[in-house]
């Protein structure tokens, strides 16, 4: 009996064996779960049809379940047919045993999909924008996929598990940039996609070590980790047509940096973006900007026409609301020297904040208060201002160099008009003495106070009318002390003081005096008629020469008295400058001229002591740009000359007569006390004068000289006038 029942187990013990074997390799075939698979996998998706071949009923050792398994079925979506490799749907033994079975998962194991089947079954895909991406954007590539449909209790799909890879997918992202070669696995279920190991090679830059995530709840979220290789030259007019796009990128002729990237995206129902931040780190091994608009030249000598950056660090943070760049490593302006700099710019739609500090090692200009670095001395510049739509603030400018500084805090402006200052301090100097050491505080009123100022560029810079328009806002009192002003022909105006007042940029009243030392004063005065609102200014010099600098004719000038008077009117104004008791020495232009009207001894007297001139008057007008000259006088005991004409920027045109004092005495000799008068034709001999006529840019003035015989009434009227108001 013992061995009978011995044997009996033993059978049972290896046919169970032999079963379990069976089933966990060959298997058992069975038909009778065809039509309830097909059937749940239809409720879960009409658009799909499943003809299913004969089942294998299997074990799986692993993990004791019990499973069917089917080859070469048939599974299509929206009529496309898909290849299937390999279906298993596990169960319990019980369960499969029941008028109802159970089903827990569905395993679908696809051949590889080609681009254009997905192409095909991707029509009702979502977001729809994935769908046209599909099929619009990617044209070639395989994809291996493998589904896992988890049901409940109840055969209900619980779950789904898609995972598998992608292979050699190439995508068009715009029409001139490609993706190729891309390769990245993937896993999804109902709550969530993850992309790992996506690489991928474009036209200028390649991505690798890959990641994506997408969380799908009702906001989808999306995080993605890469990193990208970039290498842009412009090459192509397609590629640089789709650069004009962007901000700025048009003028990015070459990048080659590596970069890594971290992207956060939150999209609602509809897929439209929530919120997004992008951040990038990284190096920038070279970059080259050429600007097509160069930018004018200003305090810096020369255009900037190229920026270049190498070995330099890159951080950059872009998101919805905010987005900052910070920059630090070498640059070079216009193919020069590398020089290092650090930079922060965080910026939105309405706000930019800038901070920029680098070295500098071309010319700088300040013509106002005459300071020049020179070329290949290094200065370091210290930048910070914020930009609101049309206000800018500079909360600091700060130039160093050397034992040189310039200093502004908090320039405040508005259309590119200053509306406020804290402070500006200056302190500078010429072949290691000071020339300028002063500084300018803004509160009720603008005080300017120092021990020195340089003003011996000042007067050739006070025709830039855009300072009118910078200045425009501003309406203030102001008080200048200084206790040494620099002026030209090394001269020095000590202990000037000025008060007065200035509306919209403009001085309207000014009351100032200060000391050229041996009794020698300036004086300048300024008050405004309330109702024509016209200036009167008024200037008198006991040095005329520092204050006409700027004018050749008068760089010859010895002695004399200067008055000026001017009425201003707008952008007009009608002048009268005075000068008397005066020398020209050393004068190319006035020798030439007596030299060719054969005057004699005038012309060695211009190479010794100089022509002396009594008196000197010129009546002009002002408008706009064009400086008319309705009369230059001229009278002195060797020579008189009379002339008028006009100036721009680009012509002068003059026109006179010149003659000796000789002659013109012997002709006012004759004259008739009574009647009008006449040029007798007794009046001597030979050449009376010259007449005379200078045309041309003023780099290349053209004079032409006649002798004249006659000499016209207008001329001798003006000498009495003067020799009458004389004595």
């Amino acid at each position: 009996m013992k061995k009978l029942l011995l044997g009996t187990f033993i059978f049972f013990l290896v046919s169970l064996i032999m079963l379990v074997l069976v089933l966990s390799s060959i298997g058992v075939e069975t038909n009778r779960f065809n039509n309830f698979i097909s059937n749940k996998i239809y409720q879960s998706n009409n658009n799909i049809n499943l003809q299913l071949n004969t089942i294998k009923f299997k074990i799986n050792l692993r993990n004791f379940s019990m499973f069917l398994e089917t080859t070469n079925s048939e599974l299509k979506y929206r009529n496309v047919e898909i290849p299937v490799k390999n279906i298993k749907v596990f169960s319990d033994i019980k369960s499969l045993l029941s008028i109802e079975p159970k089903i827990k998962k569905i395993d679908i194991d696809l051949e590889k999909v080609d681009i254009n089947q997905l192409k095909l079954i991707s029509r009702t895909f979502k977001p729809s924008n994935l769908n046209s991406f599909i099929n619009n954007k990617i044209y070639d590539g395989t994809l291996d996929l493998k589904l896992q449909i988890f049901l409940d209790e109840n055969n209900e799909i619980n779950n789904f598990i898609l995972k598998g890879k992608a292979t050699n997918l190439n995508t068009k992202l715009t029409k001139i940039i490609y993706l190729k070669n891309t390769n990245f696995s993937f896993f999804s279920d109902k709550s969530d996609i993850l992309i790992q190991k996506f690489s991928g090679k474009g036209n200028f830059f390649e991505i690798s070590e890959g990641d994506l995530k997408i969380k799908l709840s009702e906001d989808i979220q999306i995080e993605s980790n890469f990193k990208s290789k970039i290498k842009y030259n412009v090459k192509s007019a397609e590629l640089l047509s789709f650069l004009k796009d962007f901000n700025y990128l048009e003028n990015l002729n070459f990048f080659d940096g590596n970069l890594n990237n971290n992207l956060k995206l939150s999209l609602d129902k509809t897929y439209k973006i929530k919120d997004y931040n992008l951040k990038s780190s990284g190096d920038v091994f070279n970059s080259t900007i050429k600007f097509s608009d160069k930018f004018p030249k200003n305090i810096l000598k020369n255009e900037l026409k190229v920026l270049s950056l190498k070995n330099s660090k890159l951080e950059a943070n872009y998101s919805l609301k905010n987005n900052s760049i910070f920059l630090s490593g070498k640059y070079s302006l216009n193919n020069k020297n590398f020089l290092d700099f650090n930079l922060a710019n965080s910026f939105n739609k309405n706000l930019l904040n800038l901070k920029l500090n680098f070295d500098y090692d071309d010319i700088i200009n300040f013509n106002y208060i005459n300071f020049k670095k020179p070329k290949d001395i290094k200065a370091n510049i210290e930048l910070d201002f914020e930009k609101n739509k049309e206000n800018i603030i500079v909360n600091k400018i700060k130039i160093i160099e050397n034992k040189n500084l310039i200093e502004i805090n908090k320039l405040m402006l508005k259309k590119n008009k200053i509306q406020s200052f804290k402070n500006l301090k200056i302190k500078t100097y010429d072949k290691n003495k000071i020339n300028n050491d002063f500084i300018i505080n803004y509160g009720e009123k603008i005080v300017i106070k120092g021990l020195k100022f340089d003003s011996t560029k000042l007067f050739k810079n006070l025709e830039n009318r855009k300072s009118d328009y910078l200045f425009s806002n501003i309406n203030k009192e102001i008080e200048i002390d200084f206790i040494d002003i620099l002026i030209p022909f090394s001269e020095k105006l000590k202990s000037f003081k000025l008060i007065g007042k200035i509306k919209n940029g403009k001085f309207i009243k000014i009351s100032s005096k200060g000391d050229f030392g041996n009794e020698n004063f300036l004086d300048i005065s300024m008050k405004q008629d309330k109702e024509s609102k016209k200036r009167y200014l008024e200037i008198y010099s006991d040095l005329p020469r520092p204050l006409l600098s700027e004018y050749k004719f008068f760089k010859s000038l010895i002695g004399g008295k200067l008055l000026f008077t001017t009425i201003i009117d707008k952008n007009n104004s009608i002048s009268n400058l005075k000068i008397e008791n005066f020398k020209i020495v050393k004068a190319p232009g006035v020798v030439k001229l007596l030299s060719l009207a054969d005057l004699g001894g005038l012309a060695d007297l211009a190479a010794g002591d100089g022509l002396s001139f009594d008196i000197l008057e010129i009546k002009m007008i002002k408008q706009d740009d064009i400086l008319k000259l309705d009369e230059i006088l001229a009278i002195g005991p060797s020579i008189s000359v009379l002339m008028e004409g006009y100036q721009n920027k680009n012509h002068i045109s003059l026109r006179g007569t010149l003659v000796p004092a000789k002659t013109l005495n012997k002709l006012i000799s004759k004259i008739p006390l009574i009647g009008d008068i006449v040029i007798p034709k007794e009046a001597g001999e030979g050449i009376f004068g010259i007449s005379f006529k200078m045309k041309g840019p003023p780099e290349n003035i053209k004079t032409t000289i006649n002798p004249i015989r006659t000499i016209t009434p207008r001329f001798i009227q003006k000498i009495l006038e003067k020799n009458k108001n004389s004595n």
